[in-house]
């Protein structure tokens, strides 16, 4: 106990009064603020505030409880706002993602061993930043600097440095499987949210659905017959899943990674979470993937869970050709297939207004090859910036050479993780946990092919998905390597240095 909380305790022992004072006054400020929301805004937002409120001092205490905020925000309301504005509109994912790293420093102000933990792959993402900076300085000559571009570059440079942050908070595993498990939980959360909304909206009346998505208007939401989603936009043709992502290609990347996370662990000798919840999470997730017809983020699953079985899990090679001739036998998959393959024959309205976008995407490359245009805008009329392609949204904004860097640090990771496999199988816990993040990764990347969600100044939360998965599977090969370094075996997890103020090992 310090000297302050020493002191409070003495004094409040001696004058117990104070201590009755201090509490009436705490209560009579609570009172006063909870009657002005219920007053302004409302009782629910009033409840929501006061809860948050509480929360915040949680966070205060355990930075697990930040990371559990951040992620609840990031699966279950990506695009809630706050009522007010500060000059801007924050939003609840702002208002996480800023507590956790308040959160961090101020336990690296006030720790007595101050420690900082890099990776090989710190430096690449610090050059990708420095690069991102440049480039949008530099793209300040072909449009004029806005707020909102101000605003979502910060929010977008945040998310990147959240690997850092965890890296560098993530040292157990013990820690690395309770943050890995409210992903899932959430996931599957907004996974069951998104089905009963569908199936009320397909068996029962879409109005019912319609005014459920409607309420979180007051949190920056559509409003509308506009929230429910179909293909092509067409009412009469199939009906798409969103849950609270607004966009069903959103909620495919969140399932997609939460899905390649899952399914080594189904065989995992001690599960993260016990098989009895985990078999229905994955079958929830799963459903709710294929309501969603979301085409890139099922190739990018399948992907993944394909290298898995190739590479570690042989018992899923029958488990995925079960799979596949059900989808394709199934007459309940008839609407998933034939969309599957006017996509692959180019017949539907958005490959083709996708393949337009690549033509547009590589005219502005070959143009501003080197240092893209920015993140303001294009300095050309007949050109803009914006692909369903993360790849190229990439060129398009930081050039070739932005592009080039961001694959030095998917390599950087995908290496570590080849070098490590050997180690990670002698450690039984930590493996199948290890392998789902690193098939995460693989099936954003494979998912970015087709859509651009991981690196989109619109769409803040998934870059944060994106980058806090990084930072995980970048923690777990650090464990890994820690397990492997108590054995005898020689480590490269870490990049040994010295800096005033900090141990960097």
């Amino acid at each position: 106990m310090g000297s302050d909380s020493r002191a409070l305790q003495a004094m409040a022992s001696r004058h117990p009064w104070l201590a009755v004072l201090a509490a009436l006054l705490l209560c009579a400020v609570l009172a006063l603020v909870a009657g002005y929301l219920l007053a302004e805004l409302g009782a629910l937002i009033a409840v929501a505030a006061l809860v948050a409120l509480f929360g915040a001092l949680w966070m205060l205490r355990n930075i697990e409880v930040a990371y559990w905020a951040t992620i609840a925000v990031v699966c279950l309301l990506p695009f809630a706002s706050f009522p007010f504005s500060i000059g801007f509109t924050p939003t609840l994912l702002d208002a996480a993602l800023g507590a956790l790293f308040v959160v961090w420093a101020l336990s690296m102000a006030t720790s007595g061993h101050r420690e900082f933990i890099t990776t090989p792959v710190g430096l690449p993402i610090a050059v990708f930043m420095l690069l991102a900076v440049g480039t949008f300085v530099y793209g300040l000559t072909n449009a004029a600097l806005t707020a909102y571009d101000l605003r979502h570059f910060g929010e977008l440079l945040l998310s990147i440095a959240l690997f850092f942050l965890v890296v560098n908070t993530v040292r157990d595993e013990a820690r690395l499987r309770r943050i890995v498990s409210a992903l899932l939980i959430c996931t599957t959360a907004t996974a069951a949210v998104g089905i009963v909304l569908y199936v009320i909206a397909d068996q029962i009346s879409p109005n019912l659905t319609i005014q459920a998505l409607s309420a979180l208007g007051r949190l920056g939401y559509p409003t509308g017959s506009g929230v429910l989603r179909y293909i092509r936009e067409d009412p009469e043709a199939a009906m798409r899943a969103t849950s609270t992502s607004i966009d069903p290609n959103v909620l495919g990347s969140l399932l997609n990674i939460a899905l390649a996370i899952s399914v080594p662990q189904l065989f995992a000798p001690q599960p993260m979470i016990r098989r009895r919840y985990l078999w229905p999470m994955v079958g929830i997730m799963g459903l709710c993937l294929f309501l969603t017809l979301s085409r890139g983020s099922l190739v990018g699953l399948a992907v993944a869970v394909a290298a898995l079985a190739t590479l570690r899990y042989r018992r899923l090679w029958p488990l995925l050709l079960v799979a596949f001739v059900l989808v394709i036998a199934l007459p309940q998959t008839r609407g998933l297939v034939d969309h599957f393959l006017q996509g692959f024959r180019k017949q539907d309205l958005a490959t083709q207004m996708r393949l337009g976008e690549y033509k547009d995407a590589l005219i502005l490359i070959r143009r501003y090859p080197w240092l893209g245009v920015g993140f303001s805008g294009s300095p050309d009329i007949d050109t803009y910036i914006g692909v369903s392609m993360v790849y190229l949204l990439i060129a398009e904004q930081m050039g070739l050479v932005g592009l080039a860097c961001f694959l030095i640090v998917m390599v950087v990771i995908l290496a570590r993780f080849w070098r490590r496999r050997r180690q990670a199988a002698g450690q039984p816990t930590l493996e199948p946990l290890w392998w789902g993040l690193h098939a995460g990764i693989f099936g954003a990347l494979v998912g970015g092919v087709f859509d651009h969600y991981f690196f989109n100044l619109d769409f803040h939360h998934s870059v944060t998905l994106f980058w806090l998965l990084v930072g995980l599977a970048s923690a777990a090969t650090n464990l890994v390597s820690g397990g492997a370094e108590q054995k005898g075996e020689p480590d490269d997890a870490s990049v040994p240095c010295v800096v005033p103020g900090a141990e960097l090992r």
